[in-house]
């Protein structure tokens, strides 16, 4: 490992560390008759991971030149969101898996109602959370509201939620390159788009800025999800943390099956170049963000 490779390895685990610290901070107090929920949320949000999307969204936010503590709401409330969609996609009625990142999936430690019931409290909670912002940065109240409506569009019937439902009707059926993309942009880009726009949004980029945020986004978290295909097919669930050939035994179309491993790599190799070709357009120091996005969509895990 070269020393710049360090650098940002050690980057990586100083960001990781404060975006923990930011959602414990943001977690509501486990206290009254509802206390169970609260410990759910807790166990579900604090389960480790790589933490993706706050740490994009920082960055853009940065990128930027924003230098304030408005964007930790944001953050908290895009991870709040995210695993809300994975406590959901291990139930039973959808992945039935009882594994996620090396430890039981929620519904199994509390059961299938406190893990419904978990999903929805943080889908709810990450609105709350966000919308603490208002008032304290009330002078930045029109950019707020302009980043609340790409979270709540990007984790909807438009974005992940509309990725979820497609993906799940047609789980069993074979299905074309078309549609696949379909659920790839909304399912897994829809969230990573959210995060960069609202990173670059929120630091006061100009709208074709904002976009370029998008279609970097998008191309990652593409090349991300055909990873994933490759990873499910290739990997062991020790490395993983969650079982592999999942998507075989829930008979779903992906790259693979549609394309082949070999392919499927190439394509995961255009996109991120790409989505990287697209950053180096933008402003600021982009050394780390650039390395991120590499391991991300090269990932091993």
């Amino acid at each position: 490992m070269d020393s710049e490779q360090m650098k940002f390895e050690k980057a990586r685990e100083a960001k990781v560390k404060e975006i923990e610290e930011i959602l414990q901070a943001y977690l509501p107090k486990k206290e009254g008759f509802q206390k169970i929920i609260m410990e759910a949320m807790e166990y579900s949000l604090m389960a480790g991971g790589k933490r993706i999307r706050p740490m994009l969204m920082q960055e853009m936010y940065h990128l930027f030149g924003g230098k304030e503590k408005l964007i930790y709401p944001f953050m908290a409330a895009i991870e709040m969101i995210h695993t809300y969609s994975l406590v959901h996609d291990d139930l039973p009625a959808i992945d039935n898996d009882d594994y996620r990142r090396g430890r039981k999936t929620t519904h199994v430690v509390y059961g299938e109602d406190m893990g419904i019931l978990a999903g929805d409290a943080l889908l709810n909670y990450a609105f709350e959370t966000a919308a603490t912002a208002f008032a304290d940065f009330p002078e930045d109240s029109l950019l707020i509201g302009k980043a609340m409506g790409i979270l709540a569009k990007k984790a909807g019937v438009y974005g992940m939620i509309g990725g979820q439902v497609t993906d799940v009707r047609e789980t069993g059926h074979k299905l074309s390159r078309e549609k696949l993309d379909f659920i790839y942009a909304l399912k897994t880009g829809a969230l990573i788009e959210s995060s960069m726009m609202i990173g670059a949004v929120l630091a006061g980029a100009s709208e074709e800025e904002i976009k370029q945020a998008e279609k970097i986004a998008a191309k990652t978290g593409f090349a991300f999800q055909v990873q994933d295909d490759i990873l499910d097919v290739t990997s062991t669930s020790e490395t993983l943390g969650k079982p592999v050939h999942s998507d075989e035994k829930n008979e779903k179309t992906t790259y693979v099956t549609l394309v082949g491993i070999e392919e499927a790599k190439k394509i995961v190799e255009r996109e991120s170049e790409e989505a990287i070709r697209i950053l180096e357009t933008l402003p600021g120091e982009k050394g780390y963000l650039t390395w991120l996005l590499e391991e991300l969509i090269h990932r091993e895990k």
